[in-house]
């Protein structure tokens, strides 16, 4: 149980040191109001949100190229399906 709090603590320190850097990588994770949300890693707000998986796929895809970065892409229960690297 102590394990599990150290990785916690471990991951949010990980996803605030990069929070709002070039190094953010971008999450398309399930949203409660519109359905599909991309998320920048450390930001509480979406960046982007829509109806459609696909649409949000395809905007994380575009966002995380034109920033040299990451999309990654999460399922309806919130686990990682799949990840699109555009790092240079």
């Amino acid at each position: 149980m102590a394990q599990d709090k150290n990785n916690n603590k471990e991951r949010e320190q990980y996803f605030k040191e990069r929070a709002g850097t070039d190094e953010a990588r971008f999450h398309v994770v399930p949203h409660d109001e519109e359905g599909w949300a991309v998320k920048a890693e450390g930001n509480d707000e979406p960046d982007y949100t829509t109806d459609s998986k696909s649409k949000a796929v395809k905007e994380a895809k575009r966002m995380a190229e034109e920033a040299g970065t990451m999309a990654i892409i999460h399922n309806e229960e919130g686990r990682i399906e799949e990840q699109h690297n555009y790092e240079e």
